[in-house]
């Protein structure tokens, strides 16, 4: 399990920043107000998902095989994973669940898909 880092000030809720690196062998750091990636702020479900999506190499049916679960609940679950990362705005679901629907199919490639999906996020 991933330790959560702490994305809100407890104090006003506003963004908190991470401020410095150090190294744990020699010491060396490197300061300043550095945004914490999206990544580190997933939640749980989501970023095992992610973990899960990336060893089957984005292959839906070894996910499914994987984690036990339907190929709607797979792009249930990747449709969330790409709005909690900034990629999609929610309005971008339904183009997004399209171009799924195409790739099950075997209408279009993984790598044409990919390109569908980043042109939704410009």
């Amino acid at each position: 399990m991933k330790e959560q880092i702490i994305s809100k000030c407890p104090m006003c809720r506003s963004k908190m920043l991470i401020s410095e690196f150090r190294c744990s062998e020699c010491g060396t750091a490197v300061s300043g107000d550095m945004e914490i990636p999206n990544v580190c702020l997933l939640p749980e479900d989501a970023y095992n998902f992610m973990l899960v999506f990336i060893k089957n190499r984005g292959n839906i049916r070894e996910i499914e095989k994987e984690l036990d679960i339907s190929y709607p609940t797979v792009r249930s679950r990747l449709d969330n994973l790409l709005e909690l990362m900034g990629f999609i705005p929610k309005s971008g679901k339904t183009e997004i669940n399209e171009i799924l629907d195409k790739l099950q199919s075997g209408e279009i490639t993984a790598q044409e898909a990919e390109k569908m999906i980043r042109k939704i996020k410009e």
